[in-house]
């Protein structure tokens, strides 16, 4: 674990005079937002700060710029490249306390939020009004995060991702202005798009303070089902067929064998230890009926049998419970492990040469892996257990990796569908865009941020 530099005397006295017992250099603290859920080992800051709202969060900034101090700022820390490790020690900002939802307009339906507000919480204030928030990455992350990271999940193939579902943001720049990125009207044209600017800039230019998003009406009808299919390849040709006949689905996720023996163990599920999809429906009782039948369809002429159907709340609940709990149930199968996990993205075209040429790699390779996937939009993941203090297994995984984003790479795919950059892709990153599109990001960073204390070391490094 690498130990942060200490602090300016000044800096720390200026902050424990804004924040009192809110600013922590106590070392559990500290080592608690020095790790994630990545492989890298742990970046501890030199102190954590947590604010109650944007004119503290102004404040840190402005003391954080006169010392030359990095700020990373900080949300659930359930990322998996690297975000929020300090690479430069300096200040962890902990934004979970500015968790308040400010105002819900339903018959604009938008809702805006603090930046500690969590998906979950966001749709228990939304449950009388007949509204929801879609965006369903798995982990119950903050909304400000979930800006941070342009986050995705589930429901991206109907509902879309954070890039979609954010209408403006407020930011606290690095000069310590606060400054709003555009008004709450659906749509603008109003000069630079400073809401995409930040939606996925992972904390490298500024700090989000409050966000406002898109609601969605609840479906009339929604039922949920999960089907096993006789091969990996069955499966995936089963969503490709879905979505190129149009059925507009809400969820369609695919799991492998390994993780289904995964969720059985943790959820007590009982699946056999096929492929599987998991599917969800929304609409009308009309229009799900129609989307059942449809897909029911696709999946015999591939293989699928055994549909298993989850029509109350409590079922789906306890059905996408196991699917989102699989990340965790995975390291059940290797106690002690740790994870390395892809994230690559294909044009539905080619998803399934990609999964299977995945699976045949992954079988070569000796390593537990499972395999699991937002496919409806082509985006899959792979989770490698390996001993974290073995060399040879963590090269061993990363050498797969490279080889999984090369051939996304080769299919005009992404090397990350939705965990971002972090510290972990940069040289992807390279190999995606090439040189000149980094150099015009870094060009934009140095812009805003010219002194470079806004989580150095993300994204790319100067």
């Amino acid at each position: 674990m690498t130990q942060p530099n200490p602090l300016p005397p000044l800096l720390l006295a200026g902050l424990t005079r804004l924040l009192g017992e809110r600013l922590s250099t106590s070392a559990a603290v500290c080592a608690h937002h020095g790790r994630d859920e990545s492989i890298f080992e742990a970046m501890p800051p030199a102190a954590v700060a947590y604010a109650h709202n944007a004119f503290e969060v102004v404040a840190i900034v402005n003391l954080c710029r006169e010392h030359r101090v990095p700020l990373v700022p900080y949300g659930a820390g359930s990322s998996l490249e690297g975000h929020t490790l300090a690479t430069r020690g300096g200040i962890t900002l902990n934004l979970q306390q500015m968790d308040q939802v400010i105002a819900i307009h339903d018959e604009d339906q938008t809702a805006t939020v603090q930046p500690g507000v969590t998906r979950k919480q966001l749709n228990a204030a939304l449950r009388d009004k007949g509204l929801f928030f879609p965006i369903d990455p798995g982990a119950d992350a903050t909304i400000g995060g979930m800006c941070a990271t342009r986050a995705s999940g589930t429901n991206a193939v109907r509902y879309g991702t954070m890039r979609e579902n954010v209408i403006n943001l407020t930011v606290v720049t690095p000069d310590g202005q606060l400054i709003k990125t555009s008004r709450r009207a659906r749509k603008s044209a109003a000069g630079y798009d400073l809401t995409r600017l930040f939606v996925g800039s992972e904390g490298t230019l500024g700090v989000i303070v409050e966000a406002t998003v898109k609601l969605h009406p609840l479906p009339e009808s929604i039922s949920a089902a999960v089907c096993a299919f006789p091969s990996i390849d069955a499966a995936v040709l089963a969503v490709v067929q879905t979505i190129q006949v149009g059925v507009p689905i809400a969820r369609c996720e695919f799991v492998d064998p390994v993780a289904v023996r995964a969720i059985n163990a943790h959820s007590k599920t009982g699946l056999p230890e096929r492929p599987h999809l998991f599917f969800e429906f929304h609409g009308s009782d009309a229009g799900v009926r129609e989307q059942i039948e449809l897909v029911q369809a696709i999946a015999d002429e591939q293989g699928g049998e055994s549909f298993q159907w989850a029509h109350t709340p409590e079922e789906r609940t306890r059905l996408w419970e196991a699917r989102h709990n699989v990340y965790f149930a995975a390291l059940q199968l290797r106690p002690g492990c740790r994870s390395v996990v892809t994230d690559v993205c294909v044009p539905i075209s080619r998803l399934a040469d990609c999964v299977n040429q995945t699976a045949a790699d992954m079988q070569k390779s000796g390593l537990i892996a499972p395999m699991v996937g937002h496919v409806g939009d082509g985006n899959f993941h792979v989770q490698m257990l390996v001993d974290g203090d073995s060399a040879q297994e963590v090269e061993q995984a990363e050498a797969l990796n490279a080889r999984l984003v090369a051939r996304a790479l080769a299919m005009d795919g992404t090397c990350t569908g939705e965990h971002g950059i972090g510290l972990h892709k940069q040289g992807f990153l390279l190999d995606e865009l090439g040189d000149a599109p980094v150099a015009l990001m870094r060009q934009i960073k140095r812009a805003v941020d010219p002194h470079n204390l806004m989580n150095p070391g993300k994204i790319f490094a100067f």
